[in-house]
């Protein structure tokens, strides 16, 4: 066996996303050959990717029915998020993907998706922020049970910089550890425009593969003012499956989709798709409707990302303070860790495939 023989036959093995074979997306390195034995790195478009096992067993295939059928195979992993925003002037230069989740309406669950989302992404590897841009609703020092914890500052080459608080492997923003608890934020429009400002120029969020932004809900000022900041990669829109929820999350495809905005839209996630009784494990009850979510993905013809099951053990552990992600129920973590493979496979394909998102210049 040769390098050269190894890459002939890894180059029939395509990325499943991508549709092109691993050789000319330069994802194989390190050849390592002795013997019989062969070793070989193969650098995946995320370190969550949830294609890994799929890629393995096509090059396994590959190098023993096309070279050597007693080949004994050891195939490493490596990740280097892609992106496509990448600016050295840019805010934010550092972040590879900026991911927008928001909602036409309050009460879907958005603030839910955004932690367990942002938890997942790092669990698979992935160096991860959240920030809490619902200004009015803040709900991150609730849900990683850290009320009443303030910030570090830090002096970044002369200015002073909030230091995110970590918890759960991932960094993490809110006006909810800036203000106090008790009391209302109560500010115009341009004053919760300023506070998103300064979460992306006066924090300091490091290299990060994903910073993932729980927006307030409906379309409106913070929406727009974290387009004029920042280059955002994409948007999650959340959804439940009852028509009230629906007709405002369209409106939220439309805000992004607007020719002045174009923000990509990442993908739909359904949740509180059903709910399953504890005593009940096989039941499945379509409170508030069935397969909405999805039925309108295809309307819109984006990426359906997941259905979210309406589980009570979700809502606890976010009043509790350690998300689903962060517990240990696998059965109910699954829907949140397939939610989250989507959702990186989409972006893998939005970066591949499409131009970067620039600034939105809103001339007044």
């Amino acid at each position: 066996m040769t390098q050269q023989d190894i890459l002939q036959a890894l180059s029939h093995v395509q990325e499943p996303d991508l549709h092109k074979d691993l050789v000319t997306l330069n994802m194989i390195q390190d050849i390592q050959i002795d013997g019989n034995q062969v070793r070989f790195t193969i650098v995946l478009t995320t370190p969550a990717c949830p294609l890994k096992e799929k890629i393995r067993m096509d090059c396994e295939a590959a190098i023993r029915e096309k070279v050597n059928p007693d080949a004994v195979i050891t195939v490493k992993f490596t990740a280097n998020t892609t992106t496509n925003r990448l600016d050295g002037k840019a805010l934010l230069s550092k972040v590879k993907n900026i991911i927008a989740v928001v909602s036409g309406k309050g009460g879907v669950g958005k603030s839910t998706v955004s932690a367990n989302l942002a938890l997942s992404l790092a669990q698979g590897g992935a160096k991860v922020g959240l920030m809490d841009a619902d200004i009015y609703g803040p709900s991150v020092p609730i849900m990683f049970g850290l009320k009443g914890d303030r910030p570090l500052m830090t002096n970044i080459d002369g200015k002073d910089m909030i230091v995110p608080i970590e918890k759960f492997g991932i960094k993490l923003m809110s006006i909810g550890f800036l203000v106090d608890e008790k009391s209302a934020v109560v500010w115009r429009g341009p004053m919760a425009s300023s506070a998103i400002r300064q979460f992306v120029t006066d924090v300091y969020w490091e290299e990060l593969d994903y910073l993932v932004i729980d927006m307030p809900p409906g379309t409106g000022d913070i929406h727009l003012t974290l387009v004029q900041t920042v280059p955002v990669t994409g948007a999650i829109i959340v959804t439940t499956p009852q028509d009230v929820a629906l007709a405002d999350a369209r409106k939220a495809i439309a805000m992004f989709g607007q020719a002045q905005i174009k923000v990509p839209i990442i993908g739909l996630v359904e949740n509180m798709a059903w709910f399953t009784p504890a005593e009940l494990p096989n039941n499945r009850y379509y409170i508030f409707g069935k397969e909405g979510g999805r039925k309108m993905a295809d309307q819109y013809d984006i990426p359906f990302l997941g259905e979210i099951p309406l589980v009570q053990g979700i809502r606890e552990g976010g009043d509790k303070g350690v998300p689903i992600m962060a517990g240990d129920d696998a059965i109910t973590k699954k829907a949140f860790i397939d939610f989250a493979g989507q959702a990186v496979r989409s972006i893998s394909m939005r970066n591949a495939n499409m131009e970067a998102t620039k600034v939105l210049e809103v001339v007044v």
